[in-house]
């Protein structure tokens, strides 16, 4: 490796927290990611980190290194986005790679044609997805972005809002039928109620008071996955509440409908983002350009 890319693994090392995470984030040996620490330790003639069995942190001397490093290093990104936008304004593609973390449902059911789309335009371009819900750290894992639907509490993320996600509370028509149509809140203490099991199971509503009520759901399924909790209402085991992207088709032919319509559920947003301290690289942007204004021209599930 070169000078540059033995700078790149340091500031990877450092916001990774380690070699082997660095390694696991470059998709390379952790020797390699070794050799390139004792190469650039050689060259600048000074230690970067003070290394034992049970401590890995940045000396002094390592610390002033990795503020001007990262500085360099984002001013090379930039003149190197520079080209890539003289490439798109003259009808060029992007190229490299681009590294996308997206939510498992919405990703599988509402983005398959737009990265088909997005990889036409750009088919120098190498797309890395992964679909998951769960919360990935950005920098530890490699990825330029992520998009997330959430109530966003990380200060030391970047995040752009893509479009709202709208909650409904549904239930099968036979669930209904034999259990009752739940028309207060309250009505929902003796019905069997399930959600996602990372919410601490409590839903939140608003009256037409502006009022705010929660309530316990308690029922025989909780899970991580919307899709799986869909099918759950559709067999009749309960009422559930979850995002309209997941259940718009079956609210259209009945097989599930909406209850207690008079209240708010509080509103979720798409977001994307990345980290606070890096800058976007033109790759994520005109990624996350595209992906705003599509989403937002075909909210088709709302």
């Amino acid at each position: 490796m070169g000078k540059l890319e033995d700078i790149q693994v340091f500031i990877r090392i450092v916001e990774s927290g380690g070699i082997s995470k660095a390694a696991d984030s470059l998709g390379i040996a952790k020797s390699s990611v070794s050799r390139c620490l004792s190469s650039l330790e050689t060259r600048l003639k000074i230690k970067l980190f003070n290394r034992t069995t049970r401590s890995f942190h940045l000396t002094e001397d390592g610390n002033h290194y990795f503020v001007k490093a990262l500085k360099s290093y984002q001013q090379f990104q930039e003149l190197d986005d520079f080209t890539q936008s003289i490439n798109i304004k003259n009808n060029l593609s992007l190229e490299g790679i681009l590294s996308v973390s997206l939510p498992l449902s919405f990703g599988l059911l509402h983005m398959n044609s737009l990265l088909s789309e997005f990889a036409k335009l750009h088919p120098s371009l190498k797309l890395n997805i992964n679909f998951s819900d769960s919360q990935v750290n950005l920098v530890e894992e490699g990825y330029d972005l992520s998009l997330r639907i959430a109530k966003l509490t990380d200060s030391t993320l970047q995040a752009k809002k893509l479009v709202p996600i709208n909650l409904a509370i549904v239930a099968s028509p036979d669930y209904l039928h034999k259990f009752g149509t739940p028309t207060h809140f309250t009505d929902l203490k003796s019905q069997q109620l399930f959600g996602y099991n990372y919410d601490k199971q409590h839903w939140k509503f608003t009256d037409k008071a502006g009022a705010e009520h929660k309530i316990k759901a308690e029922g025989q399924f909780s899970a991580n996955n919307g899709e799986f909790l869909m099918n759950m209402a559709i067999a009749g085991h309960g009422i559930v509440t979850m995002p309209t992207f997941i259940c718009w088709q079956y609210l259209q032919t009945g097989r599930l409908v909406k209850i207690l319509t008079d209240y708010q559920i509080p509103v979720l947003n798409l977001y994307a983002i990345y980290p606070q301290s890096h800058y976007l690289s033109s790759k994520a942007r005109y990624f996350i350009d595209y992906m705003s204004k599509k989403i937002k021209q075909n909210q088709y599930w709302n």
